[in-house]
This record gives structure tokens, C-alpha cells and sequence, in this order.
């Protein structure tokens, strides 16, 4: 049988992710940034001076569909925040990468969300936090595996 929580915590994440996602449209639209672009940038921004991430790479830490993430790269690569290079190692790769602009655009952004996310998380230690983590780690994971009900 399952659990009486169960439904109230997948309600109350749903809530929470809903809720960010509407708050972060407050930080990021003064730049003229949606949230997706925004953890676009903030994915490249350490990688600047490497080779970048492959469109495949960002859908995996965006969780997102691959196709979702070619329309995204195409929006900001007009706008001059991203461009794309071709993967010496796979020439059926591109490699996305922050252009001066991109990045001029994500040290400015970065420092703010930064500080939300202090102010969000304040009242949580770090153990806290890391079950917090391991918890949706594992809701997931698990997210994937359901059976359709039978009947």
C-alpha cells in the first residue's frame, strides 16, 4: 500500500519547482534571460576556456529532450551569447561554447543567482542540503522506472 506522504511530497515538489521557475523569471528577465537560457550559461561558463559541451551534454544536465535544447542553442546563438563549433573528435558533434558576449552576460547574471540561492537555502545546514539532494537523486531516477497501472 502506499504511503499517505507520498502524494503530498510529489505535490509539494511539483509546487516548489513551479514556484522557482515563476521567482527565477524575476532575476532573469531584466537581462533579458528565460530561466533555461540562464542554466544554459551557467553550465558553459566554466567550461569558457575548454572545448565546451556537446548539445547532447546539455540536454543531459538540463534534463531535457535533445530536440528542446537545439531550439534553445539556436535562440541564443542568434542572440550572440553561444556558438557552435564543430567536434574534432566526432565530426557529427557540435561543441557549444559562450562567446565574449555570452560570457560578459553570464559573470554579470551569475553573481545574483548566486545570492538567491544563498538567501533561498539560508535556513538549511549542509547535511540538510546533501539529503535534499540524494532524495531527488533517487525520485529521479525512480521517475523513469514507473509501470503504466493495470486495469
Amino acid at each position: 500500500m502506499a504511503s499517505e506522504t507520498a502524494p503530498r511530497l510529489i505535490h509539494d515538489i511539483v509546487a516548489t519547482a513551479d514556484l522557482f521557475l515563476r521567482e527565477s523569471t524575476r532575476l532573469f528577465r531584466p537581462h533579458g534571460l528565460t530561466a533555461p537560457q540562464f542554466n544554459v550559461l551557467n553550465l558553459l561558463g566554466p567550461y569558457a576556456e575548454a572545448s565546451g559541451c556537446s548539445q547532447r551534454e546539455l540536454a543531459d544536465m538540463l534534463v531535457v529532450d535533445r530536440s528542446n535544447v537545439t531550439g534553445l542553442i539556436d535562440r541564443m546563438e542568434s542572440a550572440g551569447w553561444v556558438r557552435r563549433t564543430d567536434d574534432p573528435a566526432d565530426r557529427r558533434v557540435y561543441r557549444v561554447k559562450l562567446t565574449a558576449s555570452g560570457r560578459r552576460l553570464w559573470t554579470k547574471v551569475a553573481p545574483g543567482y548566486a545570492d538567491v540561492v544563498r538567501q533561498v537555502t539560508a535556513r538549511l545546514n549542509e547535511r540538510r542540503m546533501g539529503e535534499a539532494v540524494e532524495l531527488l537523486a533517487t525520485l529521479r531516477e525512480d521517475a523513469t522506472r514507473w509501470e503504466q497501472p493495470k486495469g
